[in-house]
This record gives C-alpha cells, structure tokens and sequence, in this order.
C-alpha cells in the first residue's frame, strides 16, 4: 500500500498536483456548537456581553477558510474563490455551516472544514463566560463537487438541508 502524503522513504511530503488541470470545486461542511438555553436566550436578544457573536463567528469563518495552508502543514495553497458561512441560533445551540468553492488544482474539503472549526471556536470564545460547557461537535463534510471523484453527499444528509444538526 502506498501513501500520498509520504515519499519512499517514509517522510511526509506534499501531493505534487503540478499536472493536474483546474477545474470548479466545491465543498460544504457542517458543525454545531451546543450550548445553555441561557446562552441561545443571549443570542436571540442579541445580549451576549463580548458582542454580535454570529458577524464574529461569520467573518471568523471566512478567514480560516483562506488560511487553511497556515494551519494545516500538507494542505495547498490555493484560490478560495469563494466561501460562505451560514449561522442559525436553535433551540439548544448553533448550526454553522460553510460553503467554499474554487477553480483550482485540488479540493476545498479543509477549507470548508477550517472554516466551520474557526467558527464554532470563535462562539466558544465570545460565550464562554456565559457558559462554561459549551461544546463543539458533529464537525463534518456533508457535500463536495468537482475533481477526479466528482460530487459526492454524505449519507443520510440533503446538501440543501440546512436544518439538518446532531441529534448527540
């Protein structure tokens, strides 16, 4: 068996994806943040002390998506072309879900990921005072378009379903 990421020798190396043509990519991810109906009351009367959460966690999103290669070592530097963050306030805490397309060599699915992580971790830290045990979970791709292996949805979830979130 051989591995992408490492050389003969064993060594971590990056995909070499020079010859590769561009082509439009897309993936989408999801993540929840669960928290205290106190925190989910704060978020609707737009009462959380640090601020608007939601505009933090949005901009917070879209910015990791285009750090991605700064956070993760074998990621490519490529054009995130586009990236969206939809946040919605629930009864027992927040859906994130990101949206980042491209016309690159290589897929977006770390970026998406990135974003929905940065997101969550930016609602942790504007609610943490309010709710100590508030958690992230659920972190996942449920779409992606383009490349060599085409589209694919997670099983069991609607790439327009945006209501979907963790029953855990």
């Amino acid at each position: 068996m051989s591995f992408t990421h490492l050389d003969d020798s064993g060594h971590a190396r990056m995909v070499d994806v020079t010859a590769k043509q561009p082509t439009v990519r897309a993936a989408t991810a999801r993540g929840f943040v669960r928290c205290s109906a106190e925190v989910v009351a704060a978020l609707r009367e737009g009462m959380v002390p640090k601020g608007d959460v939601l505009a933090v966690a949005r901009i917070a999103g879209i910015q990791a998506a285009k750090r991605t290669p700064d956070l993760l070592p074998l990621a490519h530097v490529i054009g995130v072309h586009g990236a969206a963050v939809d946040l919605a306030v629930v009864d027992d805490g927040v859906r994130i879900e990101a949206t980042v397309r491209t016309a690159d060599r290589t897929g977006v699915e770390m970026e998406a990921l990135t974003a929905v992580s940065v997101a969550a971790l930016a609602i942790v830290d504007m609610v943490k005072g309010l709710d100590k045990a508030t958690s992230i979970e659920n972190v996942r791709i449920t779409a992606k378009e383009g490349g060599r292996s085409g589209s694919w949805t997670r099983p069991g979830e609607s790439p327009d379903d945006s209501t979907a979130h963790p029953t855990s």
